[in-house]
């Protein structure tokens, strides 16, 4: 009578483990939602410039950053085409404005103002595709010259525009 009663505490407290298990929540500590069983790669495509005002290496900086995004945060690997979640898009705004307006009549502040349209497919769920634009602003002061402080700056925007597409497109938040 002893063991049957030891055989059912078994099942029991095996039923009981394995229950508990499966509802354990499951976290990413990348930020992704990926089921990686479904999506293994994504494509990325150059992003061109597509204003008026032009900084050259701003496509370059834009891609690299956007890649090793993705290359980083999570396991799917960076291929030029066909991938199973797809980013494309272009650099459709660049431009300056003064912010704020000194004591004499001059500009004290100017902003920085970068934005991306991005077209993205998901080939495993075509219900999250989109296309949206990504904006980001940076301010310096007056006194300083543009390239002095282009670089960072176009750098610091670039890093927010690309937190807010991987959120979008792999984060689910």
């Amino acid at each position: 009578m002893a063991s049957i009663y030891k055989a059912l505490a078994f099942v029991i407290c095996t039923v009981m483990i394995t229950t508990l298990h499966s509802c354990i929540p499951r976290f990413s500590l990348n930020g992704s939602s990926i089921d990686y069983n479904k999506t293994k790669t994504i494509s990325l495509d150059k992003f061109p410039i597509r204003c008026a005002y032009v900084w050259a290496p701003m496509e370059s900086m834009f891609y690299n950053s956007l890649s090793d995004a993705y290359a980083q945060k999570t396991k799917l690997k960076v291929l030029k085409r066909n991938g199973d979640l797809q980013l494309e898009g272009e650099i459709v705004e660049y431009s300056q404005t003064n912010k704020s307006v000194s004591s004499d009549g001059y500009s004290a502040q100017v902003q920085l103002k970068m934005a991306v349209n991005v077209r993205f497919t998901n080939t495993k769920q075509h219900n999250e595709d989109f296309e949206q634009r990504f904006s980001a602003t940076a301010e310096y002061d007056a006194t300083q010259s543009l390239t002095s402080v282009q670089e960072t700056l176009v750098q610091e925007m670039i890093d927010d525009i690309v937190d807010q597409i991987f959120n979008t497109t792999v984060a689910n938040w």
